[in-house]
């Protein structure tokens, strides 16, 4: 451990700067100047800006596998280097760089981020050209301003991944939300989808204020926040500290990553395009909380506690998501809670210290693949059906949209742990890896994972049955629009990227594990991958896996391939899926324990700051006022009232005199 803790604190002899790393900088840059250059130009560049976001995006791509190649020669901690840029804070006792930590974790997060969000931004270009919100004449400039917000986020992503220090982390971290914010509230002449960005930009700010206290903590501790010294230095630090960062640092990626009690967000945030939300729930902001506890690995290691409840957290997550997916309708919501409960499966990955580290990032790198294959194939769906979510008008959609049914049901195999699919492998790895838990959080967190492989089957297979097979329900119903359907397929330019994110479904798994790869590759920066024996042998887990998710298909074909699926959903339904309707009553938890206590409370502040701290300036202000406008009566100007005054006065006096000689 010692060891380690030492490596991540030392940095590859060879400077950065001898080599194509030297340029780094260029991966933020380029996306960086396309926002720019798309907001700040207007018009002008309407009839380019989609071409420009999309080629500064591969830009980045393209350099980025120029890094990781160069890598790939070196060994050991010769990946793991960082490049200066400037003093960023020189502020007393804190001096913070603006630097980049060029190592195999970041340079993963790099290429998923750039190559996936590569892909999304060409899709964007078919997808945004029938963009019914825009509005006669608008559409270039809603295009343009797509792209900006686009690339900005891309930028602030990898300024999240690549900051060197906690504090620049943080400079993207928040990045992220602004620009997820401009996203989800894209057509925000839809109230849901104004209402949906607030929700979660006021949602996130909980975990940030999380993830800030943590930095806080760090600086006062160790008098640094850069990556290197917190890491060499984390075992000084005494246990209660330890547990605190590693909690607060926990509410943080909770927020960003929608985990329980602070996934209530994530869903609502299908408001937005559907470009977004495959850019969100895929391969960028869900994922930056899973990046965050990675990354602070030689925290959580020495911290069994934290570890302990991040699993808890990740594991309570994974079911949550799932038995919400199993009640929606909307196609897009089914695949947004399934986010939720595969970044559960995430986070408890990574929840088990050094034996989930590289797993829970395997499974994030196979989840990038299929998650954003399903959210383009389901943007694809809707193109096809003038916008419609609803499942129930779908049915027979194969027979009109072969690429998008192949496709996605290339991602539906590797999302439900079909065997030799991508997420057979990353998805059983935790799950062995959590059944060698010891005692009773083998069976608890494993079993946990078991079952939420068998609900995962069971919603996938739903959605399926009910888009792509059955009667063809769409025939006798209208779009919210008033139109009729005529599905088609999507043009090329849709379809090309889900079928390069197809191939990743298929192959990416095989690929990621053949040899040990990947859990070589991220050994200098997350240390060695430590394999446990629990309460089941490893052999029989892909059997149990795979015969949970094949009785969820079975499930799922009695109840909606065998009967008939009604087009309008039944209004009287069982209280399980009510509530499963009712996202498990999350909203009305958060709503009653948070926002109304803190609606009253603040309301209470108001009372009193107005009526008693208010009220006392006030009044005393008023008595001042109103008594000098009293006495400002007896100022009449003339003399005699003045004389008539005297007078008086001085017959009291003498009155007041002779009393006391007579008394």
């Amino acid at each position: 451990m010692e060891t380690f803790l030492a490596a991540q604190g030392s940095l590859a002899e060879p400077s950065i700067a001898e080599g194509v790393a030297q340029y780094a900088w260029l991966l933020v840059a380029l996306p960086l100047i396309g926002a720019i250059v798309l907001l700040i130009g207007g018009k002008r560049t309407n009839a380019w800006g989609h071409l420009l976001g999309c080629a500064t995006v591969i830009a980045a791509f393209v350099y980025g596998l120029a890094v990781f190649l160069s890598m790939a020669g070196m060994s050991g901690s010769e990946r793991v280097q960082e490049l200066h840029l400037y003093d960023w804070i020189p502020a007393g006792a804190l001096n913070v760089e603006f630097g980049l930590r060029i190592d195999p974790l970041s340079m993963v997060f790099v290429l998923l981020i750039t190559g996936v969000g590569s892909l999304i931004h060409v899709y964007s270009i078919g997808y945004m050209s029938h963009d019914s919100d825009g509005g006669v004449g608008r559409s270039n400039t809603e295009r343009r301003r797509f792209f900006a917000y686009l690339n900005l986020f891309v930028a602030a992503m990898l300024v999240l991944v690549l900051g060197n220090s906690f504090v620049t982390l943080y400079l993207g971290w928040e990045g992220v939300g602004l620009a997820s914010y401009l996203l989800i509230s894209f057509w925000q002449r839809r109230p849901a989808a104004a209402s949906a960005a607030k929700k979660a930009f006021l949602m996130n700010r909980v975990g940030d204020v999380g993830l800030a206290v943590a930095i806080f903590l760090m600086f006062r501790e160790l008098g640094t926040t850069q990556y290197t010294e917190v890491f060499a230095r984390a075992g000084e630090l005494s246990p209660g500290v330890l547990l605190a960062i590693a909690l607060l640092l926990l509410l943080g990626a909770c927020g960003k990553s929608g985990q329980f009690p602070l996934q209530a967000w994530l869903p609502d945030a299908m408001e937005g395009p559907t470009p977004v939300s495959a850019l969100i729930h895929a391969a960028t902001m869900v994922t930056a909380g899973v990046y965050l506890i990675a990354r602070a690995n030689p925290i959580y290691t020495l911290t069994p506690d934290g570890r302990l409840i991040v699993t808890a957290i990740g594991a309570l997550t994974l079911l949550i998501g799932c038995i919400i997916g199993c009640a929606y309708d909307d196609i897009k919501k089914v695949l947004a809670y399934s986010t939720v409960s595969q970044i559960g499966y995430m986070i408890l990955a990574v929840g088990l210290g050094p034996a989930g580290y590289a797993l829970g990032i395997f499974h994030l790198l196979t989840h990038g693949f299929f998650k954003a294959g399903l959210f383009l194939g389901a943007g694809s769906v809707m193109h096809g059906m003038n916008d419609e979510v609803d499942m129930r008008k779908y049915g027979n959609l194969r027979k009109y949209m072969p690429v998008t049914f192949i496709t996605f049901g290339l991602g539906y195999l590797a999302l439900i742990g079909f065997p030799f699919f991508s997420g057979f492998y990353s998805k059983d790895a935790i799950v062995a890896a959590a059944f060698a838990e010891p005692g009773w959080r083998g069976w608890v967190f494993g079993g946990a994972a078991a079952l939420g492989a068998g609900l995962t089957a069971f919603y996938m297979t739903r959605l399926m049955l009910m888009t792509f097979f059955g009667p063809e329900r769409w025939k006798d119903q209208k779009s919210a629009d008033g139109r009729d359907f005529h599905p088609h397929e999507s043009p090329v330019s849709m379809t090309a990227p889900m079928i390069l994110l197809a191939v990743g479904s298929v192959a990416g798994g095989f690929l990621l594990q053949s040899g040990d790869w990947l859990v070589n590759w991220l050994q200098p920066s997350l240390g060695t991958l430590e394999e446990h024996h629990g309460v089941l042998p490893h052999s029989v887990i892909p059997f149990i896996v795979v015969g949970l998710s094949a009785l969820g298909v079975v499930a799922a074909w009695l109840v909606f391939g065998a009967r008939r699926v009604p087009a309008v959903r039944p209004a009287r339904v069982s209280f399980p899926v009510r509530a499963a309707r009712a996202d498990l009553y999350g909203n009305a938890l958060n709503e009653a324990l948070f926002a109304r206590p803190g609606t009253w409370l603040t309301r209470a502040l108001v009372y009193v700051d107005n009526k008693g701290v208010d009220g006392v300036v006030n009044g005393a202000a008023a008595l001042l006022g109103g008594s000098s406008g009293r006495l400002r009566r007896a100022q009449t100007g003339f003399v005699r009232s003045y004389a008539l005054s005297m007078l008086g006065g001085s017959v009291l006096v003498i009155a007041a005199l002779l009393m006391v000689r007579f008394s």
